[in-house]
């Protein structure tokens, strides 16, 4: 006998699958004879399912959405998300994130083809999941496939590339070489490394003197380090000039992703423009003094035949880029700690390289173990660039403004192409040509390649050799499992580190 209540469920059921016949899309775009097909952007779904935390490789704005992967007819067609969603995390504000295991489950049930993603928004998002795509998706030019705004400017190393959403507007070939010059980007080892390598060992102090280490006190020392390097010395205790760069980096329009009046909008401009001046002023005041062996002197030496370049607000930039080192530090230092035979060939290192003389501040071997870290947990997790006019991918016409977006974080852990991709093997990066592999983009890859990554590789794998030639890293927390795979994030806010001294 059928009770109310099936009779109530069997109703909802019914409606549930009449909506759904009303949402199906009707048919796909045509296209002219013996073109390639449109691709269809196909209805947005009404619900997301409950993610696992942590998992989550996929950025972009706030949404609900569909995907779809074009046929061998040539037809995009609406993906069946089902088990897909339930591996999608709560976003924060501002962007979105599908799991490593959501982009697996695309790429088995529609092929190596790109994915077409709707977002709640209506906007397009073209997802690579071959990485025979990428070796295009770098080599495009800006003409053909340019940077997407940022959401949030965030920088592993002193220049991040206009391709992983850090720079404000595109930047130009001449800011480009500028800033390739004064950041030394085809040397491993900088020309101001004397003094650099100093300002390191100076402020590295307090890291090594402590028993405990943790972010904040990560982001003390290499603030300190970091003023000093681009502004000089007399940079070294400007924390108020730090908070107002730290007030300055956008993070959306609204902190709880919802609307913001007008006239609160127009307050926080104000406020924002009253910041912008006063962080300028400051450092235009140091960059006047600053001597000749830092960024800035640098900069300010470099001619300027256009006029176009800003050295002030490059110099704002870099110090705005180096604020992920203290995380990219921290995470390498635990790495090191769950793995006591790299941390005893890390250490090693370290003392030999006291001795080192003119070769101080190569670091293979750390270097490496950074590089490796930044694979497992790069800061700049997802690339995304915007088709300026249509575009044809795997014989599938796309239209301008479609945005196209490389996972790169699933890219580099993904188990089916990378061997031992949930581990820490620092070696892989010794292999020749393990730094071209376009599979492994801790500092992307072509014309948009961060030209900082040299200086930011030293400068993290200096720090850590400051920590371990006199400490070793006797515990930490989280605790990792040095055989089984590794978590797929690492908050750096939970990390802390206890410190013994050697």
């Amino acid at each position: 006998m059928r009770t109310v209540q099936g009779a109530a469920l069997d109703g909802l059921r019914a409606r549930v699958r009449a909506l759904a016949a009303r949402r199906r899309p009707e048919r796909v775009g045509r296209s002219p004879r013996g073109a390639a097909p449109l691709a269809d952007r196909g209805p947005a779904l009404p619900g997301l399912g409950v993610a696992g935390p942590g998992r989550r490789t996929f950025v972009g704005p706030s949404f609900r959405y569909a995907a779809s992967a074009p046929e061998s007819t040539g037809r995009a067609t609406l993906a069946g998300l089902g088990d897909l969603l339930r591996g999608l995390a709560r976003p924060r504000p501002g962007e979105v994130r599908a799991s490593a295991a959501a982009l697996r489950a695309l790429r088995a049930r529609h092929g190596d083809a790109p994915a077409l993603v709707r977002t709640r928004s209506g906007r397009t998002v073209l997802v690579l999941l071959d990485p025979q795509d990428l070796r295009r998706f770098y080599a495009e030019p800006v003409s053909v496939l340019a940077a997407a705004p940022p959401g949030k400017c965030r920088g592993a190393i002193p220049e991040e590339s206009a391709d992983s959403g850090c720079s404000r507007g595109e930047l130009r070939a001449e800011r480009r070489q500028v800033s390739a010059e004064v950041l030394a980007a085809d040397l491993p080892v900088h020309p101001s490394c004397g003094s650099f390598l100093a300002a390191l060992a100076e402020e590295a102090r307090h890291l090594a003197d402590a028993q405990a280490l943790d972010l904040a006190r990560a982001r003390y020392a290499v603030h300190r380090a970091a003023r000093r390097i681009v502004l000089g010395d007399a940079a070294a205790g400007d924390e108020e000039l730090t908070g107002w760069l730290t007030q300055l980096r956008p993070e959306g329009d609204s902190p709880r992703g919802g609307r913001v009046r007008a006239g609160r909008s127009v307050r926080s401009v104000r406020s924002a423009r009253s910041v912008q001046d006063r962080a300028r002023a400051r450092i235009e005041e140091y960059a006047a003094h600053a001597a000749a062996d830092t960024l800035a002197g640098r900069a300010a030496r470099h001619a300027d035949p256009t006029g176009s370049l800003d050295p002030v607000g490059q110099a704002q930039h870099w110090l705005l880029a180096m604020d992920a080192v203290p995380e990219t530090l921290l995470r390498t230092l635990l790495l090191l700690g769950a793995h006591p035979a790299e941390q005893d060939l890390a250490a090693a290192e370290a003392v030999a390289e006291v001795a080192a003389g003119a070769d101080r501040g190569r670091l293979p071997r750390l270097r490496a173990c950074v590089r490796e870290s930044l694979r497992l947990y790069p800061v700049v997790p997802d690339l995304i660039r915007v088709t300026r006019a249509e575009t044809e991918w795997r014989g599938v016409r796309y239209p301008a403004g479609t945005s196209v977006l490389l996972p790169a974080a699933f890219h580099q852990r993904d188990p089916e192409r990378v061997p031992a991709a949930h581990v820490f093997v620092p070696g892989r990066w010794k292999n020749p040509g393990a730094d071209q592999d376009l599979r492994m983009a801790p500092f992307s890859h072509g014309g948009g390649r961060c030209p900082g990554d040299q200086l930011g590789l030293m400068m993290t794998a200096a720090l850590c050799a400051e920590v371990l030639r006199s400490r070793r890293i006797a515990g930490t927390r989280p605790v990792l499992d040095p055989v089984g795979p590794l978590p797929a994030t690492l908050d750096p806010y939970g990390i802390r580190l206890t410190l013994t001294r050697r």
